[in-house]
């Protein structure tokens, strides 16, 4: 037995817009410091209330462009016509030092970046069903009735990767929601190979006769 070098925990959550996503995690953030979020780049607007650097790294198309070109992103994807892209270095730095990282992406996104961190823990939120999530998107006022039948269609295509998934939380009810994205996340750090390289000096005493 020996110790290996720690590596952080990958969390990746992923959820159809509307399915309460951002205030989860939002939630999880607050009541655990150990999770850091990746902050992805777009090149779409901010939005009312949104700030550079802790919501998105908001940039311009060219640049974007070339970040890609150079290998910078994990996945990327265009979606409603905004470019959108995980940083490859960042993630890579933080999870060599031990940390915890939560990214936020798309199924897409998440079948990319299990491919490049297989131990990755995927965490699916469902909204209680589709009828109120048609609601919730109607409520917030933001988008006209053709994009919300666009974001309505592509949430019924994420709907049905969920399956790839290793936890699916319908969120019903916030609190009872939130309670289950914690108790994912504290049962992840105590399986036995993290446990192993992050104390494992607490287990030398195995190696000995």
């Amino acid at each position: 037995m020996s110790g290996n070098k720690p590596n952080g925990t990958l969390y990746i959550v992923t959820a159809p817009s509307g399915a309460g996503k951002t205030t989860l995690v939002a939630g999880l953030l607050e009541r655990d410091p150990q999770v850091h979020l990746s902050i992805s780049y777009t090149t779409r607007a901010p939005r009312p209330g949104e700030t550079d650097g802790r919501d998105y790294h908001f940039i311009d198309v060219p640049r974007f462009l070339a970040m890609r070109d150079a290998g910078e992103f994990i996945e990327s994807a265009e979606v409603y016509g905004n470019y959108y892209g995980t940083s490859r270095p960042w993630l890579e730095q933080r999870m060599a030092t031990g940390q915890d990282v939560l990214l936020e992406i798309d199924w897409q996104g998440a079948r990319l970046a299990r491919v490049l961190f297989p131990e990755a823990i995927g965490v699916f939120i469902l909204p209680p069903s589709y009828a109120e999530l048609e609601r919730r998107l109607t409520a917030r006022g933001q988008d006209s009735a053709e994009i919300i039948a666009r974001r309505m269609a592509a949430a019924r295509e994420e709907m049905r990767h969920v399956s790839e998934f290793d936890y699916v939380i319908i969120n019903n009810d916030l609190q009872e929601a939130l309670a289950d994205l914690l108790v994912i996340v504290r049962a992840a750090r105590l399986r036995y190979p993290l446990q192993l390289t992050r104390h494992h000096e607490y287990f030398t005493f195995l190696e000995q006769d």
